[in-house]
This record gives structure tokens, C-alpha cells and sequence, in this order.
């Protein structure tokens, strides 16, 4: 049952008129004989409450003298065998039984022991300990101390006391404190002191800490994770991030566990069995939610995927309903996408990977680079020392004095000597950044066929300056006015976005609360997810929500979402996923992707252009040659935040020769 005054959030509920003598004998009456009755067993055991299983179990001793777990045990086998049983233990002995398999033998399974005792509340803990003592006649604390080691260790340690601070009373002194202390002990400390993090992440209230969180976003201009990532390595790494990310939603944390134990070849079983079990009876709805928002799949359609047999038939009783079908967003779901818009507010410094060279000389580079292409043979690695670690302006500056030193047009002998992926990149690096845009639209726009991704991703990310910059170039190089050309070869709603994009004219102003619960209110009633007191019609509202999503500034955006949010308790890019199709909805997506994070926008595309069988060089050399100078650092940060690995490394993963080598200077460094 829920605790008073809170929604029970759980998938498995108390039966109705239990009986627990009844229910003992139906499963003494599916394993008599010879087989057993399988469908019947896990229909009975996964519709009880775990508090019903317990009776069930001693029922069925008092009636046969026998052990109910024993007998499933002997009558059951493999995965399934394993999800029965688990299902029949109390949960403080559940995570006594998962601890105590991931210490014992050769090796310990640290990720178990970081999923378990960092996501459980104080009482859970003491229940696990005594629960230990009582099942293993041992120490939990001493079994651990004696299987683990250093700061990982004595991290263990603190949250095994389960001495978790619980007053919701927070002092914004003392968050202002903690948050310039965790500074202190990582970005401006030479080496880190973990004793701080530990301190701090281990004892603080989930309340207080998530206000450390935003206060220490605000002053390091990065999100604690970034830092722990940073300062931290390890299996202590990986316990502090799973620490951070139960504090701000235990229904994000496990729903991302649960996704990556099945994602890709093979399903991390264990795990899948673990979490579904116990999480059941707490928050598995919650979980369901942020899966499907996060993930845009439901939790249920992908255990049905991934699984099968009788396995697959109890896991997805467990997990309660499909919310695919449902198609809804829930509380969970819309509390975690309001925090994400609150984060988005906060400012962040944006920075680039490229900076101008010290000591710069316009007459030597262009020396280096007409001695490159000189004679037989070109040396691309002179070429890339040069052109990649210069700023986009001394560029420009090394064009016009090789033309004065040389008599000769830079760029033609580069697109002469150089060839494939990387001359588009070198050459592309060689124009500037408004030249390089129009470059880009004018592909998309001519000959047969649009690309309308290079349109949306261009036009919903350029601000009025760079918006502007592109009219120019693009009216200077083609003769012709941008927004001829998108008018012409695109139609509808969608050109109506592009067009008023393309005229850049978004506001640039603050936020203005009262505008913004107005505009919520029209977004809404145009998702039709309001009723709203208005006599406007169908493409009057339309009107309004493209103008509002096209031209409000982005700090007014934000806070339109944050209202749509409370007034509807969906999330904006969700809704408009759930209700428009094609380009009207990808351009919108874009926008609202672009509003929220931009940097973070950048890293899923890049993420996409190489994930897979092959790679998107067009996406990821646009990406790459625009953002080197603006914010790829912060898409980097994003990127490992985001996928669990670097932008780096995936980049040397996925390309090859001095394509990979030009890349990889502007990617920066490995994070």
C-alpha cells in the first residue's frame, strides 16, 4: 500500500478476496504430478501482492509440510525459474539474496551493489542489513569492506548506515555551500578530495541536494554529472553518477538501467529481473512513463521484443499495461521533462573547441599550404595542421594573402589536390560560417528531391544575426533571395515555418509571465490538449502557435513550456510527437529541441549520423565545421552525458585516414 496522503505507484496490487490456503493449493495442484503448470503458476504469482506471496508460502507449508520456494525451484528451470523465486522473497531478503550472490566467488558484480544501495531509502537499508544478518548469519557491512576497496568502498559504507538526512526543511545557505564546497573539491582543486563528495552525496537530503544540483549548475556552468565524470573514475565514478541521478528521479534511473539491460544484442537478464521485482510494488508506473517519454517506445513493447515464453508472459504482468497503446503522459513523466526546462533556463558559458592561433601569421600559413600542394603528391597533414587550428577570421586572412603571395585563388587548389570527405571538410572550414550555411541550404533546396532535415536543423538553430549573415551570403553567391527559394520548393505549413524562420525576426527579449500563460494556453488548445475560451478558428490557432514558436525569444519559449507543462502535465515535444507528422512536426521538434539545449540537439544528431551500419558524413561534417567555433565543447559534454561515451572516441571509431585526423583536431580532445 501507499504510505498516507501518496498514490500508490506500483503495477501489482493486493487480490481481491485473497485466500491464502486457496492459493497455496492451486500451486500445489500446478506442480503435482508429472510437468507443471506453468501459465497457472505465473498467473497466480505475479497478480499477488509480495505481502500476499509471503502467506501463500507459509499456507502451503501448514497444508503439505513442504517448501513452496523449494518446489518451484525443483519444478521450474532458467530465467523463468528465476523470476518466480524472486517474486516469492520479501524485498529487504530479495536484495539481501542479489548482495550477497554479487559479492560471493571469483569477482563481484559492482553494478548490483551501486544499483541496490544507491537508490534505496534509509528504512530499506536497515531492513537489508538485518535481513542479511538473518538469511547469511553474517556482517553485511564487514562482507563488503572485505570485497571492496578504496573510495568506492567507503562510499558503500556511508549509504550502508542508511543515515540519509530526511528533513525537507532546506537552508539555501547551506546549498550555496555544499555547492561551492563540491567545486572546491574537483574543477578548482589540483586532484580531487572525494572525502567532500562523499561526505556531502552520502548524508544530504534528496531535497537539499537537488537545490545543490541547480546551485552548483549555476556557478560551474555544468551539471554535477559532467564534473563527477571528470574528477572521478571508476567503479566510484559510476556509484556517484547512479547517487546523483536516484537523487533527482529514482523513476528516470531505473527506466534508463532498464533500457540499457535490453538495448543491442543479448538482454542483461539479471538486471531486467531485478528491477522489475522490486520495483513492482513501488513505482513501476512511474517508470513506465519516463520509458516511454524518454525512450519513445513503451517499456512494455520492448520486454516483448527482447524476451519470450513464459518469461516474457510474467515480466509482462509485472510491468502492468502497454502505454503505447495508452498514449499518454503522466505526472513522473511531466515532472521530470518541467525539470529539464528548469535546467535549461539556467545560463551556461557556450564555448568552442577552435580558438585563434597565438602568434598568428597570415604569410606563413599560406606558405605552408602553397609548399603543401606544390610539386607531386599533396601533404594533407600540413593542410589540416593549418586550416583546423585556425579561427574561421584567420582563415579568411590566409585566403587573401595567398592570393597576394601567389596569384592564386586558395580554395580552387585546395578542391584540385584534396578529394572525398575530406576536401568537403577542408573546403567547408574555408568559407565562413554564413557562406557555409547558404552553401548547405542551396544543396537541400536544388535539383530533384528537398533534404528537409539540412533545412530544419540550419533554420530552427541560427540566431537573427546568423539568420541574417545567411540572407546575405546566400542573395551574394546565388543571385537569388533565400526565402524565394524555400518558398518554392517547399509547401504548407511547412514552408509558412521556414519562411518566417528564414526572416529572423525572433524576439530577443526576457521572458514575460503573464504573454507566456497566454501562448501555453494557445499551444495547447492547438494539440488539442485544452479547451480553451476562444472564437479563434483551426487556422487562426495554428497562426498563433507557429507565430509563437517561430518568433517569441527563447527564455519567453521556456517559460511558455514550463506553463504547458502545468496546465497540462505534458510535455511539449511529447505532444507535438503525438499529434503532428512529417516536416510540420520534425521542424517543430527541432525548435523546441533547440530552445530546451542546443548543444545537446547538436549531440543527438552527431550521435546519429554514426550509430549503426555506416556513416552520415554530410550531417556529421556540417555539424562539426559550424559548431567548432560556438559550442562544441558543450555538444561534447552533452554527448557523453547523453550516450555513455565520447564524441572522441566514437568519432575515431566510425571514420578513417585524414578525414578522421581533421576531426578529431576539431573535436578538440577526448573527454
Amino acid at each position: 500500500m501507499a504510505p498516507q496522503g501518496k498514490v500508490y505507484r506500483g503495477s501489482v496490487k493486493d487480490f481481491p478476496g485473497f485466500d491464502a490456503n486457496q492459493d497455496a493449493e492451486a500451486l500445489y495442484n500446478a506442480m503435482k504430478g508429472f510437468g507443471s503448470d506453468k501459465e497457472a503458476i505465473l498467473d497466480l504469482i505475479t497478480s499477488r501482492s509480495n505481502k500476499q506471496r509471503v502467506e501463500i508460502c507459509q499456507a502451503y507449508k501448514s497444508l503439505y509440510g513442504k517448501d513452496l520456494i523449494a518446489d518451484l525451484k525443483y519444478e521450474l528451470t532458467g530465467k523463468f525459474e528465476r523470476l518466480i523465486v524472486s517474486l516469492m522473497r520479501p524485498p529487504a531478503y530479495g536484495d539481501a539474496k542479489e548482495i550477497k550472490d554479487a559479492i560471493s566467488g571469483i569477482g563481484t558484480d559492482e553494478k548490483c551493489l551501486i544499483e541496490i544501495l544507491a537508490s534505496r531509502t534509509n528504512q530499506e537499508i536497515h531492513d537489508l542489513v538485518a535481513a542479511y544478518k538473518d538469511a547469511y548469519q553474517r556482517d553485511l557491512e564487514a562482507d563488503i569492506v572485505g570485497d571492496t576497496s578504496g573510495h568506492f568502498k567507503k562510499m558503500l559504507v556511508v549509504l550502508l548506515q542508511g543515515a540519509r538526512e530526511e528533513d525537507d526543511v532546506v537552508s539555501e545557505d547551506l546549498v550555496e555551500q555544499d555547492a561551492k564546497d563540491l567545486l572546491e573539491a574537483g574543477e578548482l582543486k589540483w586532484g580531487t578530495d572525494e572525502a567532500q563528495f562523499i561526505y556531502i552525496l552520502g548524508r544530504r537530503s534528496r531535497q537539499h541536494l537537488r537545490l545543490v544540483f541547480d546551485e552548483y549548475l549555476k556557478i560551474a556552468g555544468k551539471p554535477i554529472e559532467r564534473s563527477i565524470r571528470g574528477e572521478l573514475s571508476g567503479d566510484f565514478e559510476k556509484l556517484m553518477l547512479a547517487v546523483v541521478k536516484c537523487i533527482r528521479s529514482k523513476a528516470e534511473y531505473f527506466a534508463e538501467r532498464l533500457y540499457k539491460a535490453m538495448k543491442g544484442l543479448g538482454t542483461r537478464d539479471n538486471t531486467l529481473i531485478r528491477i522489475m521485482v522490486s520495483r513492482s510494488e513501488i513505482d513501476m508506473l512511474d517508470i513506465r512513463e519516463v520509458f516511454r517519454t524518454k525512450y519513445e517506445k513503451s517499456l512494455y513493447n520492448m520486454i516483448k521484443e527482447d524476451t519470450s515464453g513464459e518469461y516474457k508472459k510474467a515480466l509482462l504482468k509485472l510491468c502492468g499495461g502497454d502505454d503505447d497503446a495508452a498514449g499518454e503522459f503522466f505526472p513522473e513523466a511531466a515532472q521530470v521533462a518541467y525539470r529539464m526546462w528548469e535546467l535549461s533556463a539556467v545560463k551556461v558559458e557556450l564555448r568552442g573547441t577552435v580558438q585563434p592561433a597565438g602568434d598568428f601569421n597570415d604569410d606563413a600559413d599560406a606558405q605552408v599550404l602553397r609548399k603543401a600542394m606544390k610539386g607531386l603528391g599533396t601533404d594533407e597533414g600540413a593542410i589540416i595542421e593549418v586550416v583546423t587550428k585556425r579561427s574561421n577570421a584567420q582563415r579568411q586572412q590566409i585566403l587573401k594573402a595567398y592570393k597576394a603571395h601567389y596569384g592564386r585563388d586558395l580554395m580552387a587548389d585546395l578542391k584540385s589536390e584534396l578529394s572525398g570527405s575530406l576536401a568537403k571538410l577542408i573546403l567547408g572550414l574555408m568559407l565562413t560560417p554564413a557562406q557555409y550555411d547558404a552553401k548547405q541550404l542551396r544543396k537541400a533546396v536544388e535539383g530533384a528531391g528537398t533534404d528537409e532535415s539540412v533545412l530544419i536543423e540550419i533554420m530552427a538553430t541560427r540566431n537573427n544575426q546568423e539568420i541574417r549573415a545567411i540572407n546575405e551570403a546566400y542573395q551574394e553567391a546565388y543571385h537569388k533571395s533565400l526565402e524565394d527559394d524555400l518558398s518554392s520548393d517547399t509547401s504548407g505549413h511547412f514552408k509558412r515555418i521556414l519562411v518566417s524562420l528564414a526572416l529572423g525576426n525572433r524576439d530577443e527579449g526576457p521572458e514575460n509571465l503573464t504573454q507566456a500563460h497566454e501562448d501555453a494556453k494557445v499551444v495547447a488548445e492547438t494539440l488539442k490538449l485544452a479547451d480553451v475560451s476562444s472564437n479563434d478558428s483551426g487556422d487562426s490557432l495554428e497562426t498563433r502557435f507557429l507565430s509563437i514558436l517561430c518568433t517569441r525569444s527563447y527564455p519567453h519559449l521556456r517559460r511558455v513550456f514550463q506553463e504547458f507543462i502545468k496546465m497540462t502535465n505534458h510535455d511539449v515535444e511529447h505532444a507535438i510527437k503525438k499529434r503532428m507528422s512529417g516536416d510540420v512536426r520534425d521542424a517543430f521538434v527541432a525548435i523546441v529541441r533547440s530552445v530546451k539545449n542546443k548543444p545537446a540537439f547538436f549531440a543527438d544528431k552527431l550521435y546519429k549520423s554514426m550509430k549503426g551500419a555506416g556513416t552520415d558524413e554530410r550531417t556529421l561534417t556540417r555539424i562539426m565545421i559550424s559548431r567548432t567555433e560556438i559550442d562544441l565543447f558543450n555538444i561534447r559534454g552533452e554527448f557523453i552525458d547523453l550516450f555513455d561515451k565520447s564524441l572522441h572516441h566514437m568519432i575515431e571509431k566510425d571514420t578513417s585516414g585524414d578525414y578522421r585526423k581533421a576531426l578529431l583536431v576539431l573535436c578538440g580532445g577526448e573527454d
